[in-house]
């Protein structure tokens, strides 16, 4: 609780700098996001925030997402994340001595904002950055062997065993990706898969120790995935 009040006057001591009123989708954050979300960066980013935290950070949603999806999603969410924000709380064991499930009941489904909400949301959302996070224009490859970066995406580096590619992969642990180019900035997705932890510090994201020339084709395979249809 604490932590939301903090959160709260943080949001509203920029807002309200130099005696200006709160701006409407500043106020709307504050109503309906920060219950879930970070909005400021947490003072404390441990691994005990990390498991109680119930929905991804979004203090540098303006580094990371596109307007124009933003606005869509926030109108009709679908489900990005198939085992949650936290894979091992929606587990349940499987039938017959099988491998574990996912128990979808456990997945929250969030809020539909209105057109005119969504707007406000996402404009706010995406004046939230945080310098040096991520780097303008260091996603170069745009025209990367699209056959070649998928195998680097599947087999060589092994990215679908935590992401899906596709509706109705098999992978839930990590946020699916076949929406991927169309949800995320590819500078944001270059800084992510260079050193995820930047992001925070005790994420279940591995460092891959990528060369810069496979971050280049994975960022310009995921990229092109940018189907929005869920299963």
């Amino acid at each position: 609780m604490k932590r939301l009040y903090f959160t709260a006057l943080a949001l509203a001591a920029i807002a309200t700098a130099n005696g200006v009123a709160a701006a409407p989708g500043e106020e709307l954050l504050k109503q309906q996001c920060i219950a879930c979300h970070a909005v400021t960066k947490p003072d404390q980013q441990n691994l005990g925030r990390l498991w109680e935290r119930k929905g991804p950070d979004l203090h540098y949603a303006g580094d990371k997402f596109n307007r124009e999806w933003l606005l869509a999603w926030l109108q009709n969410p679908t489900v990005i994340r198939a085992s949650g924000v936290m894979y091992s709380k929606l587990v349940k064991p499987g039938a017959d001595k099988g491998p574990d499930q996912i128990d979808p009941a456990q997945l929250q489904a969030h809020p539909k904002l209105s057109a005119e909400q969504a707007a406000l949301a996402a404009d706010a959302l995406l004046a939230l950055k945080v310098p040096g996070l991520v780097e303008k224009g260091s996603f170069k490859n745009e025209t990367a062997n699209v056959a070649f970066a998928s195998m680097l995406f599947s087999k060589l580096r092994g990215c679908t065993s935590c992401h899906a590619a596709k509706p109705g992969g098999a992978a839930q642990s990590g946020p699916e990706l076949y929406s991927g180019g169309a949800r995320l900035q590819p500078d944001y997705v270059a800084a992510y898969l260079r050193n995820p932890h930047k992001f925070d510090p005790h994420v279940w994201m591995p460092a891959l120790g990528l060369n810069e020339g496979d971050v280049q084709k994975l960022t310009g395979y995921i990229a092109t995935l940018k189907q929005t249809e869920t299963k």
